[in-house]
């Protein structure tokens, strides 16, 4: 949910247009800002923490007056993005670095303004009441596809927190401090590594970050392919996965991870997942043990909608109980 405080409202300044990108020095860095009006009200930190990966993601940082911090690299270089959360229904944001006017250009995107919530129709009560306490939701489109494809490789067969350190370690070792204020809120940001400096990465710097071989190489063999990889982001989803795919160690489930965050694919259900399932057949049949056919015969009620109706049912908060230990987490970096 949106912070507790508004942030106060800039005008649009004599002879600008509220959605123009505009510039004012700010310290070393440029700032570019940008005000736009969304179409219904949004849920800022809704639309956005899908792009978090872990309370300490240093890509990321939402700060106590609702404001969301987000550092990436875009196809005109680094760059850092802060959006304020909605005051009279006008948002906010500004950006620095090279790649400052591309965020600030794709910022209706990023905040769901492709997206059409009216084309669901719920099917299930518990995600109807899911969807009338979530108003706010829109499922935000990156246009970024190795942000998210390179977390979720990390992601696959770990369990979430592993992967969180994973992403945390190499980024602030092998990433670049993000442009910006001098003083960010709270730690540091930082930008990704560039493909070339994921390629460089020695093999016991991957180990000490407790990532396998397996998803090591995953990544490698996609980073060597960067700029074909990006080209997905324009596409339809089906095809981004199948472009994806094509990738050894890349399947559905890190495919539908990733075009999910940068194509905005309301229908890109996660296949493959180890809890997901479980807990779409809990909330919509009361069966703990279903399988991906089982979820994915619930949810075909729900075609072209299918991720959109499995992020409803997780907000809904309706989880089968715990019956068994978490996954172990096994540290190969101690080994």
């Amino acid at each position: 949910m949106s912070g507790r405080f508004s942030p106060r409202h800039r005008a649009a300044g004599p002879g600008r247009l509220p959605g123009q990108a505009t510039a004012r020095p700010h310290g070393h860095e440029r700032t570019h800002t940008r005000r736009w009006s969304p179409p219904a009200p949004l849920d800022l930190a809704l639309v956005l923490t899908p792009l978090r990966r872990g309370p300490a993601d240093p890509t990321f940082r939402m700060t106590r007056d609702g404001s969301v911090w987000r550092a990436t690299r875009t196809p005109e270089g680094p760059g850092t993005l802060r959006i304020h959360p909605p005051a009279g229904g006008d948002i906010t944001a500004e950006a620095w670095g090279p790649g400052a006017a591309w965020l600030l250009d794709g910022l209706p995107a990023l905040l769901g303004d492709g997206d059409d919530p009216s084309a669901f129709t719920p099917r299930h009560r518990l995600v109807a009441l899911a969807r009338h306490r979530r108003p706010g939701l829109r499922l935000t489109r990156t246009g970024l596809v190795m942000e998210s494809l390179i977390p979720s490789i990390l992601e696959q067969k770990v369990t979430t927190d592993e992967a969180y350190r994973a992403w945390r370690l190499l980024v602030r070792k092998y990433g670049e401090p993000a442009p910006g204020p001098a003083q960010f809120p709270g730690p540091g940001l930082y930008v990704m590594p560039e493909p070339r400096a994921w390629a460089l990465i020695p093999s016991w710097e991957w180990h000490r970050a407790g990532v396998d071989n397996k998803r090591a190489s995953a990544i490698l063999r996609a980073v060597r392919v960067a700029r074909r990889m990006e080209e997905a982001a324009a596409m339809e989803p089906e095809q981004a996965q199948a472009r994806l795919e094509l990738i050894p160690g890349i399947g559905p489930w890190t495919s539908a991870e990733t075009v999910q965050r940068s194509n905005g694919a309301p229908d890109a259900v996660t296949v493959g997942d180890l809890h997901l399932p479980g807990i779409v057949g809990y909330a919509l049949a009361g069966d703990r043990d279903a399988d991906d056919a089982a979820m994915l015969e619930l949810l075909a009620p729900y075609a072209g909608q299918r991720h959109r109706a499995a992020r409803l049912i997780l907000l809904s908060g309706r989880t089968p109980p715990r019956r068994t230990p978490k996954m172990p987490r096994v540290d190969i970096g101690l080994l």
